[in-house]
């Protein structure tokens, strides 16, 4: 596979995500990947598999990029996320921070306003 220019790969990482695809989403991550949301990190990539089977399963999110800066290896992302939660639709911002390693996502840190945990 050809390394991905870290934009692209990210991108791909979020059309992944809206798509469902959790095959698509596991192949754009290392083995050995790291996610913090909020209090809760996730290390590897069965964890990480389990993470976004279960968000996509329970909340439906979809993420809308509005900005991506790139240096290097590393990415910075503004998006809007709306997801299901309680029967009810909420959107929120989010700030992504990426780190690639051979075109992949080997860590990333996800904030969301206020909280990165929903209630």
């Amino acid at each position: 596979m050809d390394e991905l220019d870290p934009a692209v790969a990210v991108r791909a990482h979020v059309d992944a995500f809206n798509a469902g695809d959790l095959h698509a989403l596991a192949a754009g991550f290392t083995d050995d990947a790291v996610w913090v949301t909020g209090t809760t990190t996730v290390r590897g990539a069965a964890a990480l598999n389990r993470l976004f089977a279960d968000a996509i399963a329970g909340l439906r999110p979809r993420l809308a990029v509005h900005g991506l800066l790139v240096d290097g290896d590393r990415v910075a992302c503004e998006m809007t996320e709306t997801l299901v939660a309680g029967g009810e639709e909420r959107s929120s911002p989010i700030a992504g921070f990426y780190r690639l390693r051979g075109g992949r996502i080997a860590a990333a840190k996800i904030y969301r306003e206020g909280s990165a945990e929903v209630a």
